[in-house]
């Protein structure tokens, strides 16, 4: 049951981002083309050879990374619909809660959780907050609070994206011997760090810009 949510996590990330970015159909080419890819290295397999030198993990983090920059300069400023920006932030609650059930079937360290150093889901439920504000009372935010939430939510997202690389079972893990980040390197979790993160970070810079 776990998987399916997460992958309607993940679809619905996309959805948002599509809609956010006013429709932009490069947003669905490429994660059309991209889910197909990292879930089969996941899924065979392929990426849980941690011995593998370079890491294979590699590559999905530097697809992450050249992605970031593919879809920030591929968004035009003017189409951007804050409101499903606001949106794509309100799924880290769901994704937190979703880390917390991988903690306890021992695929995260408890680092990676609300219960450890990532506080992520306070930018999803101040989201929630936010998006109900907007849509209700019908006015912008102030833009003051807008980018200094902005920048809050990237410092978190940082914050997790280090603890969970530091975490994997590689390399240059320097945290959670004892229960590594393993779900990252399985499928449908490679999302997380391919698709999910990418989009939230994504949403973060376009909101900044707009």
């Amino acid at each position: 049951m776990l998987p399916v949510i997460f992958i309607t996590i993940t679809l619905l990330s996309i959805m948002l981002l599509f809609k956010g970015s006013g429709n932009n159909r490069r947003v669905l080419w490429f994660y059309s083309i991209w889910l197909i890819l990292a879930g089969a290295l996941a899924y065979s397999g392929y990426l849980q050879n941690t011995k593998a030198m370079p890491p294979r993990a590699l590559w999905v983090l530097l697809t992450a990374i050249l992605s970031v920059v593919f879809l920030v300069f591929s968004f035009r400023k003017q189409t951007v619909n804050t409101n499903y920006l606001l949106a794509i932030h309100a799924i880290r609650l769901p994704v937190e809660l979703t880390l917390y059930q991988l903690y306890l079937h021992g695929k995260v360290p408890i680092e990676m959780t609300f219960k450890g150093w990532n506080f992520d889901i306070l930018i999803g439920i101040s989201a929630i907050m936010l998006l109900l504000n907007k849509v209700f009372s019908q006015k912008n935010l102030n833009p003051i609070l807008l980018k200094a939430w902005n920048v809050v939510g990237i410092v978190l997202l940082a914050v997790i994206v280090i603890t969970a690389i530091l975490s994997a079972p590689l390399p240059f893990q320097q945290l959670a011997f004892n229960q590594p980040n393993i779900a990252i390197l399985e499928f449908p979790y490679v999302y997380l760090p391919g698709v999910v993160v990418p989009i939230v970070l994504v949403a973060h810079i376009m909101g900044l810009r707009k």
